[in-house]
């Protein structure tokens, strides 16, 4: 492994030398994006991954280039999982859980981002019901399948700097929609689940942490309009240089999968478990004040243990069940 790992560092470069052999992992949302990347690297190195997408057919076709980098024992399984449909996430779990193989790693990938106002099958605001309340039921019903030493990675994002969670109004009842705000807050929730999943298994030897991949395109963004995701950059570049700063860049897919993929397996469990990382490190930087795209951090709301305590509560209230 090289000796430094940062925001240029892939997955191939965060696994050097790592055998996965024996290793069983989840990763969901693997029909796109950063779900096949990460998917990828783990196979190539070894790991037997269980793939969980939407639509099985689109993930066979996406995933070929999986089994094509398989290595040794490395292979992949696919299982249908509609994160917006808590019957769908209860079926995959009930599957899982028949059949009884335990879990090294489950990586919460899946997502969606910036999507027009609508509700889940369940009636809840599409975003927090998708990136939170379907990973919040579906870790939480596989639990007995995490293994001593297991780790559950929870993928949030910067976004999360745009809005916490609102424990009074989760589906916009009271409150004008905006989807970056619906965004803010679900990526907000991904991380208070983390920690308040690992102060819960902590004891078990099972840890969770939550990773930020950084800004990459990928179809993550197909609610945005058009080259919004360029002029983005190019207007943060303009001001940058305009104060002699570095410029902003957009990560590879490989780039973006590495911080989930060293969160899972190679980062020290004490490290993470807990906690925000990005660039494959845990993000020092907690701040209240503005954070440039270029920068590291994370908003103090989003690692408040009794914030995440009553996200925790009300979570439980909502999908009617308690864990």
């Amino acid at each position: 492994m090289p000796q430094s790992l940062g925001a240029t560092s892939t997955t191939d470069d965060v696994l050097e030398s790592h055998d996965l052999g024996g290793k069983h992992i989840l990763v969901t949302g693997v029909s796109s994006g950063l779900g096949i990347e990460t998917a990828r690297a783990l196979v190539a190195h070894g790991a037997h991954v269980v793939g969980a997408a939407r639509d099985l057919e689109k993930a066979e076709t996406a995933t070929r280039e999986v089994r094509a980098a398989s290595a040794g024992s490395g292979r992949l399984d696919l299982v249908e999982l509609d994160l917006a449909s808590l019957a769908s996430v209860r079926r995959c779990a009930d599957d899982l859980l028949r059949q009884g193989k335990p879990f090294d790693v489950i990586i919460a990938n899946a997502a969606v981002m910036a999507c027009p106002f609508g509700l889940t099958e369940d009636g809840f605001e599409v975003q927090f019901g998708t990136n939170h309340l379907g990973h919040f039921v579906l870790i939480n019903r596989l639990r007995s399948l995490l293994r001593t030493g297991a780790r559950v990675v929870s993928l949030a994002s910067s976004g999360h700097r745009y809005s916490d969670v609102d424990l009074d109004d989760p589906r916009f009842e009271h409150t004008p929609y905006e989807p970056f705000v619906a965004y803010g807050r679900s990526k907000t929730a991904n991380i208070l689940f983390a920690v308040e999943l690992d102060r819960r298994l902590r004891e078990r030897g099972v840890r969770a942490t939550a990773v930020h991949p950084g800004v990459i395109h990928t179809p993550l963004g197909r609610h945005l309009p058009a080259d919004s995701l360029r002029a983005m950059v190019e207007r943060t570049n303009a001001d940058l240089v305009a104060r002699g700063k570095p410029p902003f860049a957009l990560k590879t897919v490989m780039q973006g999968a590495a911080t989930s993929v060293w969160a899972g397996v190679v980062a020290a469990a004490d490290e993470v478990g807990g906690r925000y990382c990005e660039n494959c490190h845990v993000t020092t930087r907690v701040t209240f004040d503005p954070i440039e795209p270029t920068d590291e951090g994370v908003r103090p709301y989003a690692l408040d243990a009794a914030r995440a305590a009553a996200l925790w509560a009300m979570s439980e209230g909502l999908v009617r069940e308690h864990f």
